[in-house]
């Protein structure tokens, strides 16, 4: 199954580092952090452009990468 990737922006911040990601082709979806922006403590605030694969689903993401 091929991972499929987009850009958005960061809407509002949620408890146990979930967040509302607004993605550019207008969906919102709920998003995680991945295990590499946490060991490295990567800030993620609401207002950020970040990118981030979905599941096959396409209702929940990981976000992969802080622009």
């Amino acid at each position: 199954m091929k991972k499929q990737y987009f850009d958005g922006v960061v809407e509002e911040a949620l408890p146990s580092t979930t967040f509302k990601v607004r993605l550019d082709d207008g969906r919102e979806v709920l998003a995680h952090l991945a295990g590499k922006l946490r060991l490295n403590f990567i800030r993620v605030m609401p207002g950020d452009r970040v990118s981030l694969e979905l599941s096959p689903d396409e209702r929940r993401g990981r976000i992969i990468f802080r622009r």
